[in-house]
């Protein structure tokens, strides 16, 4: 699992990214379970994520963070990356971000992927 924490901040709103191998929707569960038994990562508003599994197809969770996954889902498959999963999580900060909020997405799953680019597979299982 790769966590990139403090990608980027915006009116009190942080944002974190992690990306890691899944197998199935069990996996993605267990890859959000882990994630969430981080303290820090526990307090956190959103999790949205995004995956595109071999078996299953394209999968995505929004998380309270409206279009988020959607976002998320359409880099991965333009990378054409499966059985990994991009979480971009967003601890709120008390202002409204509006459309800004999606850049804050890509920017913080376009961290994601190059993470997911300089580690081979065998150092993320």
């Amino acid at each position: 699992m790769i966590v990139l924490e403090d990608i980027l901040r915006d009116r009190g709103s942080r944002y974190a990214a992690s990306a890691g191998p899944v197998r199935g929707r069990a996996g993605i569960e267990a890859f959000l379970a882990t994630l969430r038994q981080r303290r820090k990562f526990a307090k956190a508003t959103h999790h949205s994520w995004a995956a595109v599994l071999s078996g299953e197809g394209p999968l995505k969770g929004d998380d309270g963070e409206a279009g988020a996954g959607a976002v998320i889902l359409k880099m991965l498959e333009r990378e054409g990356l499966v059985d990994q999963i991009v979480v971009v999580t967003r601890w709120y900060g008390g202002v409204h971000l509006g459309g800004d909020r999606f850049a804050h997405v890509v920017t913080s799953t376009r961290a994601a992927l190059a993470a997911l680019r300089d580690r081979p597979i065998q150092e993320l299982e």
